[in-house]
């Protein structure tokens, strides 16, 4: 195949290749360029120039456009391959699909997917599913002709009139809200951009309180309040964030009674509440306090905090509407703190309290009564994961919730806390999948200081632990975000073709509470790396892999990840796929324009500290690249990610071609028209993976058909 592309300027080409020679990487262009630390730390960054916030410059476009050129030549023998796991994924997808329909204010909602469609219809009926339907958003007609697009949120008013939704066509979560008249279907003039997803009604029916981001940092910055009507120039300011490492939401409690507006930080949190009818003046329910983090929700005349106040597994806590709620000394246990219980989540119905728990690396459900007796909702595996479902009517005894595994597709369940009874709404359909066929398991591994490391494993019945068999090892470990257990028509393939799919709960996330994710940040954060390490050479040792035929995978905060352990344990993985990975984390975190970084020094540090910045220099996947060999290598990235921007591993994979000593495939694959979740739509996101999976089995020796 023979490869010619002009690029010019200062851009990368696509050298000349024979017939003989396989095609050749790209070559980026060396400008070098200081980048300084402000107590006087410099580090130079030659491949700085491929930074372009507008996203149009020319030398840059080239040498993107000059990567996915090589991705195509290097890919082009996987074709056959990628297109039997994209046939066999969506062949586990119900076409015809639908959500399992809630009730809210008189209404059951519900997303039905037409066969062959991309995007769902969103719909309602009144009263029973036997009413009517009522099309609420059609939105494959909305996405028709588009390169991206993607529904953020709806919200319909008290009055159930009207429609207030938010979309995204770049992919760059800088959505814009619009509003509809439900009856007649007419789009009306209101619209307003640059915003977050998840407008709140008053009780008015015609005011809309909603997020206003940033538009250079894109971090959620003001509540303004939009009347029906009147230009969005003259939107009421309601509340504005100074401190930029703080995030901010906007809702309405169970009983519909407030809406309120959070903000949180890594390390702190501050709730401000208004009457739904008459929202204008929004009181602090407890003043922000570093260290002290809390969320609040009503019903029954009471206020119901789930808060890490001397607990930091949290505990729930509760005060009465006629008692001073910022006031922490009338706070009241309902759920005190337990060391080896971490509290995620809750839900307050009129009758009990449902809670989300994590215990042993596995989070469950329990109810708590209001006579104060407590039932666990019971599984059979020893891997597994529980969530609170869609509970909008808190008046019932009946609670929803879905339960998952790495076996078991996602099945929502209701059980009755007053007789016990359960029904099962829907499991989740996957033709052709017989999940007596598949064995799940959990294991401890030992890292290296001591500490176990809780793994979920799955493969097919009948599989020999003789340390023969390929696997692909999943990991994040960041943000305190836990990585459960859950079915996945993609990893199916996998076992099918002999494979072992692993799953790393290491340190960074909160599998097993606050501490856990404490080990993992910060100044602790190379025990994330450790513990993936640990547990992949634990388990070729215990025969569930073979050395040589490991495959490890992760994206964003888990791309850092992918890039640490590239850099020092190489050796240890046959290829790695890093999607959307953030890699150049000094740079980026000195950096306060580029979105996300100011809310983050928590998570990371601030380099502008020198004790941090040394600490992240230790770590760094750009800044740790050596003259070494490294796995085959397929990164991943969409040009308008507003999470991780795309010029970090667009200079992570220029400074691996010109340093890496190896002949391994580097392959640097950019979605020009998707953000930091790829393409959207329903099928589209699984050609996406099924071109990287086809390139991690074609390094790992695995059968093209199962």
């Amino acid at each position: 195949m023979k490869y010619l592309a002009v690029l010019g300027l200062t851009a990368a080409v696509i050298l000349p290749a024979t017939a003989q020679d396989a095609p050749r990487p790209p070559v980026a262009a060396k400008k070098p360029f200081v980048v300084k630390a402000p107590f006087g730390a410099a580090r130079t960054d030659e491949y700085y120039w491929l930074r372009d916030d507008t996203r149009k410059d020319p030398a840059m476009l080239a040498h993107l456009a000059a990567e996915n050129a090589y991705a195509d030549a290097v890919l082009a023998p996987n074709k056959p391959l990628q297109a039997a796991l994209y046939k066999e994924t969506v062949s586990r997808i119900k076409q015809d699909d639908s959500s399992v329909p809630y009730l809210r204010n008189g209404y059951y909602y519900y997303t039905r997917f037409d066969t062959g469609a991309d995007y769902a219809i969103t719909a309602r009926r009144k009263g029973a599913m036997t009413a009517p339907e009522e099309v609420l958003l059609d939105q494959p007609k909305l996405a028709a002709g588009k390169g991206f697009f993607s529904v953020g949120d709806t919200e319909v008013s008290p009055d159930n009139t009207m429609l207030a939704w938010a979309e995204d066509v770049v992919g760059r979560r800088q959505y814009v809200l619009k509003v509809k008249n439900i009856a007649s279907g007419a789009v009306l003039p209101d619209t307003i951009p640059n915003a977050e997803p998840g407008a709140i009604w008053a009780d008015d029916n015609k005011t809309i309180f909603y997020v206003e981001k940033d538009p250079v940092t894109l971090l959620s910055k003001r509540v303004k309040a939009h009347v029906l009507g009147t230009p969005v120039s003259a939107d009421k300011l309601i509340y504005e964030e100074k401190d930029d490492t703080f995030y901010m939401g906007i809702g309405r409690t169970t009983d519909d009674k407030y809406i309120c507006i959070g903000v949180q930080s890594t390390v702190s949190a501050e709730q401000r509440c208004a009457p739904a009818a008459n929202p204008t003046a929004f009181t602090i329910l407890a003043p922000r306090q570093r260290d002290f983090l809390y969320d609040a929700d009503h019903l029954g005349g009471r206020w119901i905090f789930r808060t890490n106040w001397d607990a930091p597994n949290y505990r729930l806590m509760a005060v009465a509407d006629a008692q001073a709620r910022g006031d922490r000394t009338a706070w009241r246990d309902l759920v005190p703190v337990k060391s080896d219980v971490f509290i995620e989540a809750f839900k307050p119905f009129d009758g009990f309290l449902a809670i989300e728990e994590r215990s042993g690396g596995n989070k469950r459900v329990r109810t708590l009564a209001n006579d104060g007796k407590s039932s666990f909702v019971q599984s059979d595996e020893p891997a597994y994961a529980m969530n609170l479902s869609v509970n909008e009517e808190p008046a019932t005894p009946w609670l929803r919730y879905t339960y998952g595994s790495l076996t078991t597709p996602l099945t929502t369940y209701e059980i009755n806390t007053t007789t016990g009874e359960r029904r099962t709404l829907k499991v989740q359909p996957v033709p052709g999948y017989d999940a007596t066929q598949y064995v799940t398991e959990r294991v401890w591994v030992p890292a290296r200081d001591g500490v176990k490391v809780p793994v979920s494993l799955v493969y097919k019945k009948g599989f020999k632990r003789d340390g023969s068999a390929a696997m692909l090892q999943y990991g994040y470990g960041s943000y305190g975000a836990s990585m459960d257990p859950g079915y996945s028509v993609q990893t199916t393939s996998l076992l099918d073709r002999g494979m072992v799919y692993a799953l790393a709960h290491i340190r960074g996330g909160q599998e097993l509470g606050r501490a856990w994710y404490d080990d993992g940040h910060l100044m602790k954060k190379q025990n994330s790396f450790n513990d993936f390490i640990d547990v992949t050479r634990w388990l070729v040792a215990n025969k569930y892999a073979a050395r040589g035929r490991v495959a490890a995978m992760g994206g964003s905060a888990g791309g850092l990840l992918m890039g640490g352990i590239a850099n020092q344990a190489p050796k240890d993985y046959k290829v790695i796929i890093a999607q959307v990975p953030f890699v150049d984390v000094l740079t980026t975190m000195l950096d306060a324009s580029i979105p996300l970084t100011t809310g983050e020094y928590d998570e990371w540090g601030n380099p502008a500290q020198k004790a941090a910045y040394d600490y992240m220099a230790t770590y760094s996947p750009y800044d740790n690249i050596t003259a070494q060999a490294y796995p085959a290598l397929f990164v991943g990235t969409g040009l308008w990610d507003s999470q991780v921007q795309y010029y970090e591993p667009a200079k992570w994979v220029a400074r691996l071609r010109a340093t890496k000593t190896d002949r391994n495939p580097l392959v640097f694959r950019i979605n020009m028209e998707a953000g930091h979740g790829g393409k959207s739509g329903r099928f589209e996101r699984y050609k996406e993976s099924a071109e990287a999976m086809a390139f991690a089995l074609n390094q790992l020796g695995v059968a093209d058909a199962p």
